[in-house]
Formats: structure tokens, sequence, C-alpha cells
């Protein structure tokens, strides 16, 4: 039995899985925020109630919003900013009395959707999560690619490229960096844009709605949205050259997206073709978790 755990800012859900990809067992808590060694426990608790419940003795997977430091062996980069600067994996090996491994949480959706997910089949996938922030992961081969420092698919710092001028300066991040991917490939960088051309503040399916029935504005953001995740993933596939794209988080539930992107991001591929699947997340809002549990499919 596999155990996966998804530590999200919001909650801890764990999934149990069988050899075949079974679902066992699943469980979420609320996760107890600005509090590490709470957390800790919730997982141990999560844990004990899975093999409880299944009477079997799990591996055990987590993915969180961060990475783990080969020079330090802490936690960095965490939006979770309570796990930074800690030994996350050290603590919960302790406490659980066995091996963990920890991967980013975009990591854990490539590995969910290349192992038996919408990219199955592809060598090197590459998973974009569009929801309130933007991230993505990389796996080969089914196996997450973690980097020589863990930051491995970590482009939403990186400024949206191939930038216009109208864009510039654009939206600052955290990190003080311009026009970021994190922000302007979200679905709040959706949101930020229609209110940065309006003055009115609408949530996504609002501006999605009002599109589709031909609101010009709506269409001018949604335009500019593509366009920006069309160059950033085409920067993608000039130096990975993936198999196979895979989106996942809300955005990625716009069917529109699936037709429109291939051409958004053809004129800054360095090819004289180029033709990728670009697939919808098969386990949607469950791929994390389950590829948490698939990091121990050896």
């Amino acid at each position: 039995m596999r155990l996966g755990l998804d530590w999200g800012g919001t909650k801890i859900e764990i999934i149990a899985l069988s050899d075949h990809g079974e679902e066992l067992f699943r469980k979420r808590v609320d996760t107890p925020r600005d509090d590490y060694c709470g957390c800790i426990d919730a997982v141990v608790g999560l844990v004990s109630a899975a093999e409880e419940a299944t009477g079997q003795r799990g591996s055990v997977g987590l993915g969180i919003p961060g990475s783990i430091s080969p020079s330090s062996g802490l936690v960095k980069n965490a939006n979770s900013t309570w796990m930074n600067g800690k030994p996350l994996d050290k603590d919960l090996e302790q406490a659980l009395a066995r091996p963990v491994r920890i991967q980013n949480d975009a990591n854990c959706l490539a590995v969910s959707e290349a192992t038996d997910g919408a990219g199955a089949g592809f060598g090197i996938v590459h998973a974009i999560i569009i929801g309130t922030g933007c991230g993505s992961g990389i796996a080969i081969n089914g196996k997450p690619v973690r980097g020589a420092n863990g930051i491995a698919g970590e482009w939403g710092s990186t400024s949206v490229p191939w930038l216009r001028p109208e864009e510039h300066p654009g939206p600052t991040n955290w990190t003080g960096q311009n026009s970021p991917i994190d922000l302007l490939c979200s679905g709040t960088g959706f949101q930020w844009d229609y209110e940065n051309a309006t003055g009115t503040k609408l949530k996504g399916k609002e501006i999605v709605a009002l599109m589709r029935n031909g609101d010009a504005q709506a269409r001018g953001t949604y335009d500019r949205y593509v366009s920006r995740l069309g160059r950033a993933m085409a920067m993608v596939a000039n130096f990975l050259d993936p198999d196979c794209f895979v989106l996942g988080g809300g955005m990625s539930n716009l069917d529109e997206l699936y037709e429109d992107l291939p051409s958004a991001m053809r004129p800054y591929i360095f090819s004289d073709g180029y033709d990728v699947p670009i697939r919808k997340a098969k386990h949607g809002d469950s791929s994390g978790v389950r590829g948490a549990a698939w990091l121990w499919n050896d």
C-alpha cells in the first residue's frame, strides 16, 4: 500500500493506493496554520487513520508547496512559510518511524499524471498548475525531476518571456520580479488583467461567462492570458521539449485553452514544426496527493 499526502495551506489530505492505483482510503483535515508541530501531528494522525482503516502499513510520500534544499536539508521556498527552515523529512521520519519521500506539489502532479493520468505513456511530462498561483513540475519516465538544487520546474518567478511594450512593467511578485509567470499566467492573473483593464473586480468564472457571451473586454483578457501562457510554455518547449504538457488547477477547466494554446505557442518555438499534446489533468484535484503516493513507484 502506498500512502500519499498533500500538505496545502488550507488542508492536509491523505490517500491510500493499492499497487494497481485503486483508492483504498481518503481523508482530509484543516491545516494547522502557523503551527509546524501541529502539522506534523496532523500527518501522523492521517497515516494512523489510513492504516487502521485498511489494516495495512504503507510507504509515505508527501507533496509540499516548496522543496527540501540539498545543501541545508531544510525546507525552502514554501508559501506555507512556517515549514521553511525546518528539517521536515527528518522530523516526519522520526514521527512515523519509517522513510518518507518529499517532493514539490507540482512535481507530484507531474508524477501522478505521468503514471496513470493524462501523461501516461509519455517520456517527458511538464505539468503546470494554473490556479491561485502558477507552478510547474517535471516527470521523466514517471519519476520526479528535482534538480541539483531542488528547483527544477520552478518557473513562477521568471518574467513572462517575449514581453510586449504595453506589458511593462507589469505586477511585481514577492521576489521583486516584474511580470512574473506566477502572477500573469495564474487564475489570479486572469482576474487581475480584467480588473486592470476595466476597473471592475470579477471572479474568473464571471469573466469567462462574459467572454462566452461576446463581451469584448472579457475576450481581451482571455486573449492576453492565452498569449502569456502560450509564451511561457513555448519557452519550456525550447529548452525541455517535453512529450506532453498537462494542465491542472482551476483554469485548466477552461476548455478553450486546449484549442487556442498551440497557435499561441508556435511563433516562439525554434522548430520548423511543433505538435505536442496539451491535456487536462485526468485526476483533477486528486493529482497532487496521488502523485505523492506514487513517489514510491520503484
